[in-house]
């Protein structure tokens, strides 16, 4: 595991010196893809993010899923720590910290395949940040989304959006809404609705956990001509190719 904290602070409030930090399970052999994985947060806070913090934490199983499915294939996986909790209005502080992730993935990695993965706040990054030119796909839980979150950026990507019936903090209407939204816009636009599913991933686990490593395995497949062995063929059980919106499991 190797981590990356060289993001000059960036003065914005209290814990301005905070920084941004990259950890990298790298790929066996050759990289043939990358997946960054982007954590949750509030809507304003300049506190610093630390390791113990739940939002964090939380993604921690699925970068360990990802990698496990797919190092042996080529697939290395990135996780991103922001610098600030909080999205932070128009500062949109977690999308700088993305596309800087973005930015050291494209020059370690040039033209390299990237799947995007977030959860909550970092599902809407995913989401906006998925125009950088190398990103192919987009998986986004929980999303925080509005009537305003733009669709332009996932244009000719894949998008996966899997939201929990039971989520009182953010809007499961709101996520299949931009769904259809982008749906035409984007490559393909699959929505998943959870049954039973709240916020925070605690119900169903292994099913959030499924989907998202499933379709990130089954896109870099397609992507490198290398199939892994890590759940690609179980996920289009779960969701066939001719799913329409929503598909409620």
């Amino acid at each position: 595991m190797r981590k990356i904290d060289d993001r000059e602070p960036v003065p914005a409030g209290p814990g301005a010196d905070a920084r941004a930090v990259l950890s990298i399970a790298r790929a066996s052999g050759e990289t043939r893809g990358v997946a960054l994985v982007l954590h949750g947060g509030r809507s304003k806070s300049f506190e610093s993010v630390r390791g113990r913090h739940l939002s964090p934490a939380r993604m921690l199983p699925f970068a360990r899923a990802l990698h496990n499915g797919g190092a042996r294939d080529g697939l290395a996986v990135w996780t991103l720590r922001n610098r600030y909790r909080g999205w932070n209005g128009k500062d949109m502080s977690p999308v700088q910290d993305a596309r800087w992730a973005l930015s050291h993935i494209s020059r370690e990695h040039p033209g390299v395949p990237i799947y995007l993965l977030g959860h909550s706040m970092g599902g809407l990054t995913a989401l906006c940040v998925a125009d950088h030119p190398q990103v192919e796909a987009v998986v986004a839980l929980a999303p925080w989304l509005d009537a305003q979150t733009p669709v332009k950026p996932v244009a000719g990507r894949r998008v996966l959006i899997v939201h929990g019936t039971k989520d009182r903090w953010t809007s499961p209407a709101n996520s299949l809404a931009y769904a259809r939204r982008a749906d035409g816009v984007a490559k393909t636009v699959d929505y998943v609705a959870l049954k039973g599913a709240g916020h925070f991933m605690f119900r169903r686990v292994g099913l959030w956990n499924s989907l998202a490593s499933g379709f990130i395995l089954d896109t870099f497949a397609a992507s490198s001509g290398h199939a892994p062995r890590g759940g690609a063929d179980a996920f289009r059980s779960l969701l066939p190719a001719s799913a329409g919106l929503p598909v409620v499991l």
